[in-house]
């Protein structure tokens, strides 16, 4: 196999990994928000904060495994 069709399948690996557990969690961690604000609605504002932090730092774990695909692709 040539060195670039590699570069492309170890690329497509990294960010579908990569996205993968960031997916899942956002979900699950949506999932369990809802279900506490339906518990317990007038804390809904702080738990509303704590989720959106929550889901931005598993986002960022996302775009570390997007920058180490561009990595592999493009050096």
């Amino acid at each position: 196999m040539e060195l670039e069709a590699v570069k492309s399948i170890a690329a497509a690996i990294a960010i579908g990994l990569g996205a993968l557990g960031p997916g899942l969690a956002i979900g699950i961690l949506a999932g369990k928000a809802m279900e506490a604000i339906g518990r317990n609605p007038e804390a809904a504002q702080k738990i509303q904060t704590a989720m959106i932090l929550a889901i931005a730092f598993a986002e960022a774990i996302a775009i570390y495994a997007l920058v180490v695909a561009l990595i592999i692709k493009f050096v």
